[in-house]
Order: C-alpha cells, then sequence, then structure tokens
C-alpha cells in the first residue's frame, strides 16, 4: 500500500477485546495503518494506553473519563489523567463528553466531570477528544460557553445542525464505520459538505465495524475500507484520502 493511515480512536487497550495489542498493532501496519490513537475510558484503561503506546512507534495515547464512568469521578481519577497527561505519547484528553443513551451516571455526573476535564486540558493545553451520543444539544451548548480549544467529536453521528455547530467551534469530526452502512445517507451528506482539513478517520474498535465485515469485531486494520468510502463521498482518490486525513490527525495532535 503506498499510502499511510492514521487510526484516530481505538480501544486495543481493552484487554478483553484484545488480549494480544502488539499482535493487533502489527496487523494494522500490515494494512497500512501506520499511526493509531488508543484511547481511555477509565483509570485501568487510561494506564493501559499509555504502557502500549510507550513500547510502539506510532502509537499514541489519548486519556479521560468517559461520561458512562462519570458516578465514579474523583479528584484522584482527574489526578491520575494528569499525570498520565505528561507522558510523551499522550496527545489528547478524552474521550470525555456526554451520553445520554446509557444510565451509568446521572446527566449532572456527567457535566461535572466533564467540566472538571475540559478546565484540566485548558490548563495543560491539550486538544479534547469527545463522546456524545443522544446529548448533542447539552454538549455543544457547553462548549459554546468555553473558551474554544481543539475539539475532536469521536464517531460523529449529529444532524446538519448540529454540523453546523461543529463548524462554528473550528471542530473536528472523527469518521468510522457508520459511512459504509447502507443508512448512513445523511451521514454522508454532511461528510461531502464537511471542510476537509477538519475530518479525520477512526475505527473505535472493536465497535462500529465498517462493511463488509459488519457483525464482527472491528480493528484498525480496516481504517483502509473506511477511507475508501470517504474517497468516493469526496470524489477524490485513496491515496487522496489518506494523505489529506492523516496531515489533518497529525496537525491535531501536534505531531510532526
Amino acid at each position: 500500500m503506498a499510502f499511510e493511515l492514521f487510526d484516530t480512536h481505538c480501544h486495543l487497550n481493552i484487554a478483553r477485546h484484545f488480549p494480544d495489542p502488539d499482535a493487533e498493532i502489527a496487523r494494522a501496519r500490515a494494512a497500512g495503518v501506520t499511526r493509531m490513537a488508543l484511547v481511555g475510558i477509565d483509570p485501568p484503561t487510561n494506564e493501559s494506553a499509555v504502557e502500549i503506546a510507550a513500547r510502539h512507534e506510532g502509537v499514541y495515547a489519548i486519556v479521560g473519563l468517559h461520561p458512562t464512568e462519570a458516578a465514579h469521578f474523583t479528584p484522584q481519577v482527574l489526578g491520575q489523567i494528569e499525570h498520565l497527561l505528561s507522558h510523551p505519547k499522550s496527545v489528547a484528553l478524552g474521550e470525555i463528553g456526554l451520553d445520554y443513551h446509557w444510565d451509568d451516571a446521572t446527566p449532572e455526573q456527567q457535566k461535572a466531570a466533564l467540566h472538571a476535564q475540559l478546565d484540566l486540558a485548558e490548563t495543560l493545553n491539550k486538544p479534547v477528544v469527545f463522546h456524545c451520543r443522544k446529548a448533542y444539544d447539552d454538549l455543544l451548548d457547553i462548549l459554546e460557553a468555553r473558551p474554544p480549544r481543539p475539539y475532536l467529536f469521536h464517531c460523529f453521528s449529529g444532524d446538519a445542525g448540529h454540523a453546523d455547530r461543529v463548524k462554528s467551534l473550528d471542530g473536528t469530526i472523527g469518521i468510522d464505520g457508520p459511512i459504509t452502512y447502507k443508512k448512513s445517507d445523511d451521514l454522508r451528506a454532511i461528510v461531502h459538505e464537511w471542510p476537509r482539513d477538519r475530518l479525520v478517520l477512526e475505527t473505535d474498535s472493536p465497535y462500529l465495524t465498517p462493511e463488509p465485515y459488519r457483525g464482527k469485531p472491528n480493528s484498525p486494520a480496516y481504517v483502509p475500507l473506511i477511507n475508501a468510502e470517504l474517497a468516493r463521498v469526496w470524489g477524490i482518490s485513496p491515496d487522496e484520502a489518506a494523505a489529506k486525513t492523516t496531515a489533518n490527525a497529525m496537525r491535531f495532535f501536534g505531531l510532526s
């Protein structure tokens, strides 16, 4: 493969899904995915994201407390996130945000954890990666009232109005398996009109597997399938799509 791809959001650090992350990284590299960001959701997976990233060139960590874990948010958890963000392979704070689909944490608990982590990102001058499910209005209301930062909306699933608000924040969106699904016409329409310098690729492995492997565990090795569909939507070659999205990711994370 002539081009290099960047999976900006995967969970190779969750051991029950990926008991051998080193093998999964090798599989991805063989498919042309030369860079990966491993995303934490709680203290153990934050630790493992940094530990795995430290072993591999081109592998990075994103650490934070997922909104569904917000009932367990404490000053000690925030302190661990701050400590891990000092590691040279930690490139962003996340995935944080709001999730109104699950009821593991109340909206009030989620918002408290969100504000504390946004404050930390501002203090440390770190970009932020968001998880948002059925909560875009509330999340965007919060962000629009705060000083702007580099924001990445992982697995963007909002509507066209939400997309316009993200654009106004100069936000970046992450696109993964759903762009390949038959019923994702609305998402493809948003992506078609989206600024091409503010979009990155991801898998969210092991979730959101692209066609034709939908229903099976996802892998960073499937980024080429997502890239191919993005290229089709944008009317450019896969090589051009790969070059553009990888450059966007490198810039967002402050990598050279």
